[in-house]
């Protein structure tokens, strides 16, 4: 079979799975802690087959997207008056326990439990360094850049602040919380806490919806180049295979 029919088919993959990516960047630009995913290809000479398949493989897997990693990016930190809402700027995460186990995030949008525990809008502790939830007593918050916990002028607990090094060592799960990948283990971030602010998703809408355009537009041309071989393939068939004896 033409290997040209394999290389359209491949980048006609590779870029509707790029388009998928645009998408959901562009549906999650208003979600507070929001990474946005970026699409890398694998390389053809350099990919995980080129070593031990035959040159054939290789080439025409080239076009082959190679996944998507973590844009770190600094997304804008936005004021928002309220004590309990905070925003890392620089490298970290929030930790938090989940019923999933412990995830990461950016979205600092917390609320004070009945019980005094600092929470997620979803009810899940906040957690300190020796991931233990954070009890805040009623009163005046003032949280300041190192993630200490002040209550009527008296530290009440500490916020931890994780970081992961490589984009590669976290993974999405759902729009704004994460999951260390292949045993990767948190160190202490760097990043600094903003009281009273929110950070906004590292996605710019306009951007977004450039890119949206473009992933949609690569992803038309490359469907067009694979009915083009295809109409071509079943042209030959119809009028070759019918003379061999």
């Amino acid at each position: 079979m033409d290997s040209g029919y394999y290389a359209a088919f491949s980048g006609w993959l590779a870029r509707s799975q790029a388009l998928d990516l645009a998408a959901g960047n562009l549906a999650n630009a208003g979600t507070a802690g929001y990474r946005a995913e970026r699409d890398y290809f694998r390389s053809a000479i350099l990919g995980p087959d080129a070593l031990g398949s035959q040159l054939n493989t290789t080439v025409n897997a080239f076009g082959v997207l190679g996944g998507s990693r973590l844009d770190f990016g600094q997304g804008a930190l936005t004021p928002t008056g309220n004590p309990l809402d905070l925003a890392v700027e620089g490298d970290g995460f929030f930790a938090i326990q989940t019923k999933q186990g412990i995830r990461y995030t950016r979205d600092g949008q917390f609320q004070r439990a009945q019980d005094g525990t600092l929470t997620t809008q979803a009810g899940e502790p906040v957690l300190d360094a020796r991931q233990q939830p954070v009890s805040v007593p009623a009163g005046p918050i003032v949280v300041g850049a190192d993630g200490a916990v002040s209550v009527n002028g008296a530290i009440a607990g500490k916020l931890t602040i994780c970081a992961f090094g490589s984009p590669q060592n976290l993974a999405a799960e759902g729009a704004n919380r994460y999951v260390p990948v292949d045993g990767a283990q948190p160190t202490a971030g760097t990043g600094a806490i903003h009281q009273g602010a929110l950070e906004t998703s590292n996605q710019d809408v306009i951007e977004g919806s450039l890119q949206l355009v473009l992933m949609q537009r690569q992803a038309e041309m490359m469907e067009k180049a694979v009915s083009m071989f295809s109409n071509d393939l079943d042209k030959t068939a119809s009028e070759e295979l019918p003379r061999v004896p």
